[in-house]
């Protein structure tokens, strides 16, 4: 069966949305703070969410380091901070692996490629943006998901969020796929929806609004599994920007085709 027109376009995160990234990802910032700051100091996932929270530290690497700085500047230490090259080895080797032996080879998936089919039998054209390597998304995206030449754009591919480009790079891409015009030019009453689960995500929604103010933008923000105080992360997705807040990535098409103000 043909899918219908399309009437949508979802882009979506990777981490937090598509894989829960507690026991990877959270987990191998921690084991590198640790490892840094000599078994001083191993950060909480309260600690990793009220960072992330701050919507500057979409790159682990990087909220590795600044964890780590932090460490050292509240205690006063005077110690070098360790090379980034050194922390990237680090936080790879325990996440990655050898040959995807690492954390990442234990991902629980919050979707399904059924899911997807869904979504496209729905009218709704997806593709995905990831501040993730373009082989750590290529992995869930391919090797769990079974996805063939997903729509990809990753941190090799655009800026960190919240820089938009890497969201435009997506949707030129589907524009491409699905015969649209080869750039941004969708109509403008056609929705594109970003769902992800950080403060960054929403924010790079707003600063896409800010470029395109006439294209309809919703950012919908998905409550990653790990988060314990889940009404005070969807307090703060909203203040980020969201229009809607999920407690799973599931409820999309329905939040698409149904009710939205039950989100």
């Amino acid at each position: 069966m043909n899918p219908p027109a399309p009437t949508a376009i979802a882009v979506f995160d990777i981490d937090g949305v598509v894989r829960d990234v507690a026991g990877s990802y959270r987990r191998a910032i921690a084991d590198t703070v640790q490892h840094f700051t000599r078994d001083r100091y191993r950060p909480t996932p309260e600690d990793i969410d009220a960072l992330k929270a701050e919507g500057r530290w979409n790159n682990d690497w990087e909220a590795s380091q600044e964890l780590i700085a932090r460490f050292f500047q509240a205690r006063d230490f005077s110690e070098t901070l360790p090379d980034f090259q050194a922390i990237v080895d680090f936080f790879q080797a325990k996440y990655r692996g050898e040959n995807f032996s690492g954390y990442i080879q234990s991902e629980p998936l919050l979707m399904d490629r059924s899911y997807l089919e869904e979504l496209t039998q729905g009218g709704v054209l997806w593709g995905f943006f990831s501040g993730a390597t373009r082989g750590s998304a290529g992995y869930v995206l391919e090797r769990r998901l079974g996805l063939e030449q997903p729509i990809l754009v990753a941190m090799e591919d655009a800026p960190g969020k919240p820089d938009p480009a890497g969201l435009f790079q997506t949707i030129a891409l589907l524009a491409r796929r699905h015969s649209f015009a080869a750039d941004l030019s969708v109509p403008f009453d056609f929705p594109i929806i970003y769902v992800g689960d950080t403060v960054a995500d929403m924010q790079t929604v707003e600063r896409a609004k800010q470029a395109y103010p006439m294209q309809q933008w919703f950012a919908v923000g998905v409550i990653p599994p790990h988060v314990q105080r889940r009404s005070l992360y969807a307090q703060i997705l909203n203040e980020a920007g969201a229009i809607a807040v999920l407690d799973s990535v599931g409820q999309l098409l329905d939040w698409i085709q149904g009710d939205r103000s039950n989100y």
